[in-house]
C-alpha cells in the first residue's frame, strides 16, 4: 500500500520562492486568503501560515487539527494560543535570529542618535539652519549598558557595543563574566547609562520596567526597547519622560501598535518612536526564512530534529 504524501499548508505569498525548491512527492496546499487557509490546514501535517492579522493566524492554528509542525517567520509568537500548541504536541519553529543582525544594528543606531542629538541635527537641516554646536554631547565609549535578554538578538548586541567600548552587563540565568542574575539587576539598575530590553514577551517579563525601576535609574539613563511594548509600564514611562526623571527612551515597540495619533509619547522630545521597523530594515528576511524552512523540511522528512524550536510552555 502506497503511503499518503505529506500535506503542507503554506501561504501563497511565499510560493514563488519555495515551489521550485520543494522536494518531490509532497501535497502542498497553497492559499492566499484566510478562508482558503482555513480549508488548506484541515488535513495539513506541516503549516507555514504567517499572516499580518494575528487573530486570523490563531484561528487558522485552531483549525489545523492534524498539524504536527508549525513554522513561522515571527520570533515572538505570544499571540498564538499556547494551550493549543501544548495540548496537541505541535513542534514549532520560529524566526528567532532571522532579523537579529538588523535589530542589533538598530540598537546601536538608536543609542548613537540619542547620544549625539542627531534628531535635532536633522530638524535643523529641514529648517536650513546651520548649527554651531552639537545638540548631543554624549560618547558611547566608557558608558555602561544593562542588557536584559541574551537570545539571538542580545548575543549580537553585546559585541557591537563592545566595539564602541561600552561596558555591557548581561542579565541571564547562566552565571558568567559581566552577568547579573534575574534577581540581581534591579538592585543595580542605577549604575547604568543604557537599559536595553531584548527579552521575549512572557508573563515573567510583562511590565518588568515599571515606576520602581524608572525611579531607580540614573537621571540621564536611556531605555532602548526592541522587545515588546508590554515589558514596560508605558504610563509610568510617559510620566518619567514628562518629568525628565530619565534621559530618554528609544522605542521600537509600544503598546498598542500602531501607536494612536493622540498618544503623548509622540510629542515628547525625549522619546524616539521607530514604529517596530527594526526587523524590517533589511532585504533578506524572506530569503533567510525560506532557506531555514527548506533545511528544516529536509530534516523533518528524514526524522531529524528541526530548529530553532519555540517552547510554548516558556513563551519563547
Amino acid at each position: 500500500m502506497t503511503a499518503r504524501p505529506t500535506i503542507l499548508a503554506i501561504s501563497g505569498l511565499i510560493r514563488p520562492m519555495l515551489e521550485h525548491r520543494l522536494p518531490e512527492g509532497l501535497d502542498v496546499r497553497w492559499f492566499m486568503t484566510h478562508e482558503q487557509a482555513m480549508e488548506a490546514v484541515a488535513d495539513a501535517e506541516i503549516g507555514w501560515f504567517d499572516m499580518n492579522d494575528q487573530q486570523a493566524m490563531a484561528e487558522t492554528l485552531r483549525a489545523a487539527k492534524k498539524l504536527k509542525w508549525l513554522n513561522s517567520i515571527y520570533a515572538g509568537l505570544d499571540f498564538l494560543p499556547m494551550d493549543v500548541l501544548i495540548e496537541r504536541g505541535i513542534t514549532v519553529t520560529n524566526g528567532a535570529g532571522i532579523n537579529a543582525i538588523t535589530i542589533a544594528e538598530y540598537v546601536v543606531m538608536g543609542m548613537l542618535n540619542l547620544a549625539k542629538g542627531y534628531r535635532e541635527v536633522v530638524r535643523a537641516q529641514d529648517r536650513h539652519e546651520w548649527l554651531f554646536d552639537s545638540p548631543g554631547k554624549r560618547e558611547l565609549a566608557g558608558s555602561k549598558a544593562l542588557l536584559l535578554g541574551y537570545g539571538a538578538i542580545g548575543k549580537l548586541i553585546e559585541p557591537r557595543l563592545a566595539a564602541f567600548d561600552v561596558d555591557v552587563s548581561v542579565v541571564r540565568r547562566t552565571p558568567g563574566e559581566n552577568t547579573l542574575g534575574p534577581d540581581e539587576w534591579r538592585a543595580r539598575i542605577g549604575e547604568f547609562d543604557w537599559i536595553i530590553l531584548a527579552v521575549p514577551a512572557t508573563p515573567e517579563t510583562e511590565g518588568m520596567i515599571g515606576a520602581g525601576e524608572l525611579a531607580a535609574m540614573k537621571s540621564d539613563a536611556v531605555i532602548v526597547n526592541i522587545a515588546r511594548g508590554s515589558v514596560i509600564d508605558q504610563t509610568a514611562l510617559v510620566e518619567a519622560l514628562e518629568r525628565k526623571a530619565i534621559g530618554g527612551a528609544f522605542l521600537d515597540v509600544t503598546t498598542p501598535e500602531p501607536l494612536p495619533a493622540g498618544d503623548p509619547l509622540w510629542s515628547l522630545d525625549n522619546a524616539h518612536i521607530t514604529m517596530h521597523l527594526s526587523g524590517r530594515a533589511q532585504t533578506k528576511m524572506f530569503i533567510r526564512s525560506g532557506d531555514r524552512f527548506l533545511d528544516n523540511l529536509g530534516r523533518y522528512l528524514r526524522g531529524e530534529p528541526v530548529a530553532p524550536v519555540f517552547d510554548p510552555t516558556l513563551g519563547y
